[in-house]
This record gives C-alpha cells, sequence and structure tokens, in this order.
C-alpha cells in the first residue's frame, strides 16, 4: 500500500486548517488503496494557529505539527514538510481550503499513470485582482526564466512522486523556490482541472514585498537569463554608439557642423546611467545570494515537531 504525505504551510489560519485537515481525512476513506500522514508546518504564524496544528497532531497520530522559529516563507515551509514527509508521493496545497483536498484522486490518478508532477489547474479562480496580477507575473516570469511550456499551470496544489521529491530537497540553499526545483528536475508534468474555492475568511498573505521576493528567487535562484539580457543591451547600446558617432561624423565633413543638443545629451546619460545603476545591481543581488549560501544561512529552523509517533 502506498503512502500518500500531505504538506500543508499555515500562516494566520486557525480558524481554517482544521477543516482542511478534516476534508483530506473524510477523502482518504474513499481511497482505501493509500495509506496517508500529514505535515503540518506552522511559519510563525502570529495568531494561534500553532496551538491549533498542536491539538491536531495530539488528536491524531497521522498528523505531525512542526513550528518554525520565524517566518521563513511558504516555499522554505515547504521544503520543511517535505523533508518530514515519509510518504512515496507528497501532495502539497493550501491551508484556507480554497484547494479542494477532497479532488486529490485526480493527482493522484495522474501519478499512477506514470507522470512525475500533477499540478492542479483551474477555470476561474476565486482571488483578489491583486493576487491575480502577482499569479500573472509569477506565470509570465516562468515562462521566460524557467522555460516553463505556456499551456502548463503551475499552483500551490500538486502532487509529487518520491524521486522527484528528493530530488528537490538535495537543494539545500536559503533562497527555495518550488517551481523551479520542480522544472529543473523533470519535464513529465501535467494539469488536471479542480473548482478553486472562494477564501472563507481572512486575506492572502502575501503582500507586494513578499511577492516581489519570490519572483526575485525565482529568476536569480534558477535562471542566468537577466544577465543575458543586460550583456546584449550593452552590445546593442555600444552597436548604436558606434552608428551614431558615424552619423556625427558623416554630418560634420558634410554639413561643416556639429550636431547640438545639450538636452538629448543630459537625457541620455541619465538612462545610461540608470541602466548601469540598475544591471549593477543586478549582478550585486546574485552575488549577495552567493555570499548567503556561502554563509550557510538555512533554508528553516524548527522550533518544535509535535507527534505522536515520537512516543
Amino acid at each position: 500500500m502506498k503512502t500518500v504525505s500531505f504538506v500543508i504551510p499555515c500562516y494566520r489560519s486557525e480558524k481554517t486548517v482544521g477543516g482542511v485537515v478534516r476534508e483530506i481525512t473524510d477523502t482518504m476513506r474513499t481511497l482505501p488503496q493509500y495509506d496517508y500522514e500529514i505535515v503540518l508546518v506552522n511559519d510563525c504564524s502570529p495568531d494561534g494557529t500553532f496551538a491549533v496544528l498542536r491539538q491536531l497532531a495530539e488528536a491524531d497520530p497521522r498528523v505531525t505539527a512542526v513550528d518554525l522559529v520565524k517566518n521563513f516563507g511558504q516555499h522554505a515551509a515547504l521544503m520543511c514538510g517535505m523533508r518530514f514527509a515519509k510518504g512515496d508521493c507528497v501532495v502539497c496545497l493550501d491551508d484556507d481550503g480554497q484547494t479542494p483536498a477532497d479532488e486529490v484522486g485526480k493527482l493522484l490518478q495522474k501519478l499512477e499513470e506514470g507522470y512525475d508532477v500533477v499540478y492542479a489547474s483551474y477555470a476561474e479562480k476565486q482571488e483578489s485582482g491583486f493576487r491575480r496580477f502577482g499569479s500573472d507575473v509569477n506565470r509570465r516570469m516562468t515562462e521566460f526564466m524557467l522555460g516553463k511550456p505556456r499551456e502548463l499551470e503551475l499552483t500551490s496544489y500538486f502532487a509529487a512522486s518520491r524521486l522527484i521529491v528528493d530530488e528537490m530537497l538535495r537543494y539545500e540553499h536559503c533562497y527555495p523556490y518550488v517551481m523551479g526545483l520542480v522544472l529543473r528536475s523533470t519535464r513529465r508534468i501535467c494539469n488536471v482541472p479542480v473548482q478553486h474555492r472562494a477564501r472563507q475568511t481572512g486575506s492572502s498573505g502575501y503582500t507586494l514585498a513578499k511577492l516581489l521576493g519570490l519572483w526575485m528567487n525565482g529568476f536569480t535562484s534558477f535562471s542566468v537569463k537577466p544577465l543575458r539580457m543586460f550583456t546584449f543591451v550593452g552590445l546593442g547600446s555600444l552597436v548604436l554608439g558606434f552608428l551614431w558617432t558615424l552619423v556625427i561624423v558623416v554630418r560634420y565633413f558634410t554639413e561643416h557642423m556639429a550636431p547640438l543638443g545639450w538636452s538629448t545629451t543630459t537625457v541620455l546619460l541619465l538612462m545610461i546611467g540608470g541602466l548601469i545603476l540598475f544591471g549593477i545591481g543586478l549582478v550585486g543581488e546574485y552575488v549577495g545570494r552567493i555570499f548567503m549560501c556561502v554563509n550557510a544561512t538555512p533554508q528553516y529552523i524548527v522550533r518544535e515537531q509535535v507527534s505522536q509517533r515520537e512516543k
């Protein structure tokens, strides 16, 4: 009998995570061919989330609750949960009930067909305009920077085989990006349609700053395309500068005058100077992340684990 490990990163979900766990339990009773476990990772939520997780773990031997010492972010919490997961496959989903746990059978069926990773896809997502914008930017970024197929939809609800999970866990640096780890590990990925639910309570934990940080993780940790872009931009600027120099020389000898334009020159200097500073900042971001990784900055730190399996 195969074991399915459910990994759920939790943040401000004291009112919703219990319902998600109950739904998983009820659903897995209808799938007797699988055993299961649930790993709940509290990403240093400021409310009473971990108290709820502790109660769930003490009441059910299949549940493990993990408490992180500070907020490391959703992807670090996912990596933490995967390291605690012991199943033959891992299913990751949200703590707010928007991802339908009762449709997990569809994802598991696709894994049985031979896919390495199966992502849930939504005909219509029940989320705010800001969150929808963030998802759209993330989609475009993964297509351009990470080579994601255009027809593939990557969401927070997915199932991965043990082979891929073990490969992802080889990444021990401090800037994990789960989608990037999946895309660099396999191309045997598919989607299955499920229904996305409306949020019952609260709001998304992703602020603009967190979304920007997530995007930065994506294209600096798993792609060098931004650096290559600036190489081509610099080459293009060099060619344009050379051509403009030829124009000036030709006009000087044919019209006996040098072109005027102090304002134009100033604007060009400001634009080129800004471009250079932006490029230096981008290089600095890469170097800074290398420094943090060499410095052995941890992905996460576990404060406490609660599980009946320890007893």
